[in-house]
């Protein structure tokens, strides 16, 4: 599949069906996460990967639309680290675009994945970071829903020339 095709295709996906990631797999996807770019090259960033069932159940209770972990087969929480990266902002922004890469590379590799917002949320943001026990540097960004898909999306059109300005 060719980029675009990935960008105008993946979906998120809630339904997963009862099979396991490899840790193989989920390596790829955290490479993928790596790749993305960041401001400076900081790449200020800590993934934080959840496979545990009963753990992935209570994640899907602390978030207020993570009903679906209860089905997925992992969890990647994208963490920026403030011990690298001092402005707020940009870990938010450095976390979003590795965000996207994972969800893109699970898209190629099969996998059905759904971005749930955790920051600017300052609530979800200490509810996550006590729940995992993070350490107090580590700035909760995004959770990463994983799993094989149980269900397909249709692709709705998003392309709107309305909301482009010619200069």
């Amino acid at each position: 599949m060719n980029t675009i095709q990935a960008i105008l295709n993946r979906r998120s996906i809630r339904k997963y069906a009862d099979k396991s990631l490899s840790k193989d797999l989920i390596l790829q996807l955290l490479k993928a996460g790596m790749y993305a770019p960041s401001a400076r090259n900081s790449r200020a960033w800590q993934f934080v990967v959840i496979q545990n069932r009963e753990m992935l159940n209570q994640l899907s209770q602390l978030h207020p639309y993570g009903k679906m972990l209860q089905e997925a087969a992992c969890t990647i929480l994208v963490c920026g680290d403030r011990s690298i990266e001092k402005t707020e902002g940009y870990l938010a922004i450095n976390c979003a675009a590795a965000t996207q890469n994972i969800l893109l590379a699970a898209h190629e590799l099969g996998l059905g994945s759904v971005w749930l917002g955790v920051y600017p949320r300052q609530e979800r943001m200490n509810e996550i970071s006590e729940f995992l026990q993070l350490p107090g540097h580590l700035m909760p960004v995004s959770l990463i829903s994983l799993g094989y898909p149980a269900e397909q999306r249709a692709f709705p059109g998003r392309f709107e020339l309305e909301k482009i300005i010619w200069k």
